[in-house]
């Protein structure tokens, strides 16, 4: 796995950097704007760490994690009824959990196939 080559985590930065910078630009309660701008961070910042380290797998755990609590922040801290940023909580967070799906796989495969490569066939 090269570094600063999976697209994945490009998404991620780009998500978490649009969502930490959402209130700015959207209707929104305070806990909506402190909830955006952490999540939105913590994704950006553990984007950048699966770009640089991509052979580390927990990041993607951890990038899949922050996806899941973004999309059920709106019903767990009550900001559902601000509809542009709960509905921007929710599409970040569909993305950000899907994304960190498919590069667990993606990655847990790769390791796989290096450590085959790498075993004595006996």
């Amino acid at each position: 796995m090269r570094k600063w080559t999976r697209w994945q985590d490009w998404v991620a930065l780009v998500a978490g950097v649009y969502a930490a910078l959402s209130p700015i630009w959207t209707q929104t309660t305070t806990v909506a704007s402190w909830t955006m701008v952490v999540l939105g961070v913590i994704l950006a910042v553990n984007a950048l760490w699966s770009l640089a380290m991509p052979e580390m797998v927990i990041s993607e755990y951890v990038h899949a994690g922050a996806g899941l609590l973004m999309f059920i922040a709106p019903w767990v801290l009550t900001f559902a009824s601000v509809t542009g940023i709960a509905w921007t909580a929710w599409v970040v967070g569909i993305i950000a959990l899907a994304t960190g799906v498919w590069a667990i796989v993606e990655t847990t495969r790769a390791k796989a196939h290096d450590h085959d490569r790498t075993v004595p066939q006996g």
